[in-house]
């Protein structure tokens, strides 16, 4: 696989660099709108996409950024259309089938479970709808629609579903406390313009693919970091634009972990909880042996969830 391939094509991501590129442009100019302005002290804005590969692999820095920084950050999720259709082809990539090695290896190199056979036995057309389900949320819950693109994100990645269909679509709003109706009505209304408008403001920004993470200050000072990268990087962005964010102190142990984030991979959990990744998944499996996690299992690893027990029995 060589670079120009990688450009041409966004789905096909550039392991070396953690990112799905849709272009060689350079980053344009933050606008007034975007310098923070909360109590927070810095503003920070993720482009991603439901399908982006190396987004599914940033998950593991991205809830340890939120639990150490999460007191300093104000972080605005923005899509960025990463496959509006299969119209083009060029770069070695024209059809859905395409990309399911590509997954395949992908999930290797990030050690996050992704199943490529979704784009062999119900391949998706674009990212478009689920993004635009996406921005619907967002008009509902911005916490709930969080937890909504973490659901759909395990449909594709892990269970092979095609979240282009509005049946996952109201499943995953279904699972995490969204009104189903409502989202259908913003899903077919408002949201596509919402999203055209992340389209803009990312090409205002010269975004040239995902996952882009933009830290900036109430001064306008900004931090970008580019594809998927270790916590490392994310944390000197914060220090750089202001050192005197304190990281917050949080309890490690797996029942306080699965309590804050319902689902957690074995690379998740040994970011989270400090544990060697070695370890890491026979702690999870040992757990789930003891039946107070499910453990659900794909062809490139897994991923456990907290069984919720009745407490009157």
């Amino acid at each position: 696989m060589n670079n120009e391939n990688i450009i041409n094509n966004p789905l096909l991501c550039d392991i070396e660099t953690g990112m799905c590129e849709t272009s060689d442009g350079s980053m344009g100019s933050i606008s007034k709108t975007d310098v923070q302005s909360s109590e927070k002290s810095i503003k920070v804005i993720y482009y991603t996409d439901p399908i982006c590969s190396s987004c599914w692999g940033i998950e593991p820095q991205l809830r340890k950024l939120k639990l150490e920084y999460g007191n300093d950050l104000d972080i605005e999720y923005r899509m960025g259309g990463l496959l509006p259709d299969w119209s083009y082809n060029s770069g070695g990539i024209g059809k859905p089938s395409d990309v399911a090695h590509h997954w395949d290896e992908v999930s290797i190199h990030y050690d996050m479970p992704i199943d490529g056979d979704v784009w062999l036995e119900d391949p998706l057309e674009s990212s478009y709808p689920p993004s635009i389900a996406f921005k619907a949320a967002q008009m509902q819950d911005k916490e709930k629609a969080i937890l909504f693109l973490r659901e759909i994100r395990e449909m594709v990645f892990l269970q092979k579903k095609n979240i282009t269909k509005w049946e996952h679509l109201a499943a995953a709003a279904r699972a995490v406390g969204l009104q189903v109706e409502q989202l259908r009505i913003d899903y077919e209304g408002q949201a596509t313009a919402i999203f055209e408008e992340d389209l803009t403001k990312a090409n205002d920004m010269g975004v040239r693919g995902f996952p882009s993470v933009s830290f900036i200050d109430e001064s306008g000072n900004k931090e970008f970091v580019y594809g998927t990268r270790p916590y490392a990087f994310y944390e000197m962005a914060i220090l750089k634009l202001n050192p005197k964010a304190s990281k917050s102190e949080y309890s490690k142990d797996w029942r306080t972990l699965f309590t804050k984030y319902a689902t957690l991979t074995a690379k998740e959990f040994s970011e989270l909880s400090g544990t060697p990744r070695n370890e890491s998944e026979m702690v999870l499996n040992d757990l789930s042996d003891e039946g107070v996690l499910e453990k659900w299992t794909t062809k490139n690893g897994a991923i456990w969830k907290f069984i919720k027990h009745n407490t009157n029995d």
